[in-house]
């Protein structure tokens, strides 16, 4: 078996706990994902089965959407409502400063990298240093929101959705939109509706896949690739790993004559090599 699953993660699973779910129901070994989601979030994560594992990287978004429910008044140290509450204040927001902290918020910035994250700092991962209680200064790296909506709001809570480049932290988005607003506030809740060009709307549940009711995607399904059929003695050299000459796209999947994929080769000046052998 392999293929490409998008599931709906659900709360409370990391996302390898559901790669281990995932192996046991298809009761296949060789499973991975493809960006990770926080126990709290739920939503798309892609699952890649088999062969498919080696994809991980063409696979990789450049921006994915988000649905994020904020709850105002305290502040957390893993800025979102499963850390230690640092602060807590009666607070309410004016719905007219939230529009505009919204409307005027940057497209682009130097986001702070939450401490609680797995990024790595001199070769140790930013939640092992707080965890230690040592003090780090957290990098930053340039994010792009391409989108912010308001989709509903109450003196005590909002919540927005947003479209952002790859790496952005929706959690500090919201520490950065409230600071803004020079109030506090965590997030409370978190749904990633696509990831690249995965949508929610094409998920499964992991009871839908218990049930076997999924459908498993192919490259043609899943990557703008041109597909090009080959005979037996090009198949021999493809499987062997040769290079190839001739006039062919930038980038290339091989199928032999019963539509089983080969491999995906890439141009190297005029000579076209392996990227990646399925």
């Amino acid at each position: 078996m392999n293929g490409i699953i998008i599931v709906n993660k659900p709360k409370g699973l990391t996302s390898r706990d559901v790669v281990n779910k995932i192996s046991k129901i298809l009761n296949i070994k060789k499973v991975g994902h493809n960006g990770t989601l926080d126990p709290l979030a739920e939503g798309v994560l892609v699952i890649c089965i088999g062969k498919y594992t080696k994809l991980n990287e063409m696979l990789t978004a450049k921006e994915k959407e988000y649905i994020a429910k904020v709850t105002i008044g305290i502040k957390t140290d893993t800025l979102d409502i499963t850390g230690n509450v640092l602060e807590e204040k009666k607070e309410t927001l004016n719905i007219s400063d939230l529009k505009h902290a919204i409307k005027t918020f940057p497209k682009k910035y130097k986001q702070e990298v939450p401490k609680y994250s797995a990024v790595k700092v001199d070769g140790k991962k930013l939640y092992e240093y707080a965890r230690e209680n040592i003090e780090i200064k957290l990098p930053r790296k340039e994010v792009t929101i391409k989108s912010l909506c308001l989709l509903d709001y109450n003196e005590n809570s909002f919540t927005i959705k947003t479209l952002v480049s790859k790496g952005t932290y929706i959690r500090s988005l919201i520490r950065d939109l409230l600071q803004n607003m020079n109030t506090i506030g965590t997030m409370s809740s978190l749904t990633r509706t696509r990831q690249g060009t995965f949508k929610i709307d094409d998920s499964y549940t992991l009871e839908d896949i218990e049930k076997g009711n999924y459908r498993i995607l192919k490259i043609k399904d899943i990557l703008d690739i041109p597909n090009i059929k080959v005979d037996e003695e090009l198949k021999k050299k493809i499987i062997n790993g040769a290079k190839l000459k001739g006039k062919y796209p930038e980038e290339v999947l091989f199928i032999d004559e019963e539509d089983n994929e080969l491999a995906i080769y890439k141009k190297d000046n005029d000579i076209m090599k392996i990227k990646i052998m399925l």
